[in-house]
């Protein structure tokens, strides 16, 4: 065979013995196609790859959307419980009634802890969700002791009192020498329960 193809005329392939002719369209056939893999099959084969990887990452997505809904009803009832257990909190603040009479509780417990009362002002009030804050302007003087008492203090009062500090500076104060009395000033904010009826009057003034 393989002098077959040492003695033929390749310029007359046509003349050529059929196993050279067979053999050589063999070859030109795979020639065709190795080059038709890398111009064609080769590019279908990366895009093949990418829709598997989409496939993968979509099939992955759904699997996790498909998690979240099976958990759905238990996610809402943790939110129902969640909702419950923030109004009974909130149900253990003061009352708007009790509001005023809290306020004189807690400036007359600043006093009973020997505390200099300086300021004590008790600004408009800003309803939110279920509760209202209502912000007080403080300036007082005293030592740790004191404050320490204060404190204690006010968390002993019948109602639950919360206060918050905000833009509050504790300072030295000036003209006291090395007495250890402080100047606490600035603002704090307590907060009261709002009941159904309070908040359906608030949403029937707020309008549409």
């Amino acid at each position: 065979m393989l002098s077959d193809f040492r003695h033929v005329d390749y310029t007359d392939l046509g003349s050529a013995p059929s196993t050279v002719r067979y053999t050589l369209l063999a070859l030109l056939l795979i020639v065709l196609l190795v080059i038709g893999y890398f111009l064609v099959f080769s590019d279908k084969w990366d895009e093949l790859e990418g829709v598997r990887q989409q496939e993968f990452a979509l099939r992955s997505d759904f699997e996790a959307k498909q998690q979240k809904a099976a958990n759905l009803e238990a996610y809402e009832e943790q939110l129902v419980e969640m909702r419950e257990l923030l109004q009974t909190m909130f149900r253990q603040l003061p009352s708007k009634t009790e509001m005023d009479k809290l306020l004189v509780d807690v400036s007359q417990t600043a006093l009973a802890a020997g505390i200099d009362v300086q300021l004590f002002e008790p600004l408009s009030e800003e309803p939110k969700d279920f509760y209202a804050e209502r912000p007080i302007a403080i300036r007082m003087m005293g030592d740790y002791h004191q404050f320490g008492d204060f404190v204690g203090g006010v968390a002993s009062l019948p109602r639950v009192v919360i206060l918050t500090m905000h833009d509050i500076s504790l300072r030295a104060a000036p003209g006291q020498g090395a007495s250890g009395r402080l100047l606490l000033e600035g603002q704090v904010k307590t907060y009261r329960y709002i009941d159904e009826a309070e908040a359906a009057e608030l949403a029937a003034e707020a309008g549409p």
